[in-house]
């Protein structure tokens, strides 16, 4: 569904994308899990013909990025990082907008408007004007107007940043009704909690690199499932077992505060990477 092969982008001096290879399956929910800087939202422009790959190839739904761009457009929709609905346009003003802009049939325009702000569970909204909606409220909108055209991919930048607890979990449910639907999802985030809870695969970027790739468990067990965390003289270090009686064992001698608990993504991206992902 969505191949990159040795794609590199490069801004001046400055490799923002390095080498990239990966492939995601059709009806996959992907994530690309790094800090800030990494070269997810890069990655993102380049998949969303945003920006062109300096070098190597992007193939989506068997189209070339470079060679193809109307039949990429339409296998694709977008929900940007940052928030870009119409404040003095209505709810709905803003999905017919959008439909408009596709050239849907008025007919099929309308009866997918109505069925995707049922969707997303703001049909009681529908004309009240994007200015006064809420963060989520707004989100949950654009993910409406990128799927109106009833695209076969969707690309998810950041889609809960800034969003408190409820609106978050709001968010995932319609993720995961989306990839129910046989739509191939993938999204970046720096929430470990996020890739977790959502994705089929995860793949590791840091410094414009993949670094590893699998599900969320895979990568888990390829560092050790359980992680003793030693907090002494203000530095916090971390060691990796199989199983809790070796950690166990282990965290016995240790001095200061000793935490034996579950490893999670971020403790697989320490390790690899020395980094955190929230750095």
């Amino acid at each position: 569904m969505i191949e990159l092969k040795g794609v590199t982008k490069r801004f001046k001096t400055v490799t923002a994308v390095d080498s990239v290879d990966l492939t995601i399956k059709k009806g996959e929910l992907f994530g690309l899990l790094g800090p800030n800087g990494a070269g997810k939202t890069t990655i993102i422009r380049m998949l969303t013909t945003l920006a062109l790959p300096s070098s190597g190839q992007i193939i989506i739904s068997g189209y070339d990025v470079k060679r193809e761009l109307t039949q990429v457009k339409a296998q694709i929709g977008v929900v940007p990082q940052h928030m870009n609905v119409d404040n003095e346009l209505t709810v709905w003003e803003n999905l017919e907008l959008h439909g408009r802009l596709y050239k849907m049939p008025k007919g099929k325009r309308l009866g997918r408007i109505e069925e995707l702000l049922e969707f997303i569970e703001m049909t009681d909204r529908a004309h009240d004007p994007c200015g006064i909606l809420s963060g989520g409220m707004k989100r949950r909108l654009m993910m409406a107007r990128a799927l109106l055209h009833e695209p076969k991919i969707l690309f998810l930048d950041e889609p809960t940043v800034g969003l408190d607890a409820h609106s978050r979990h709001k968010i995932w449910n319609l993720i995961r009704k989306m990839n129910e639907m046989d739509l191939t999802v993938l999204l970046t985030t720096h929430y470990i909690e996020e890739a977790e809870m959502l994705c089929h695969r995860v793949a590791l970027i840091d410094q414009g690199k993949l670094v590893k790739m699998g599900t969320p468990d895979e990568l888990k067990m390829q560092v050790g499932k359980i992680v003793v965390e030693q907090i002494c003289n203000g530095e916090v270090t971390y060691q990796f077992f199989s199983g809790r009686e070796a950690a166990a064992e282990y965290a016995a001698n240790l001095k200061g505060k000793v935490i034996i608990r579950e490893a999670n993504l971020e403790d697989v991206f320490v390790k690899l990477t020395k980094r955190k992902v929230g750095e």
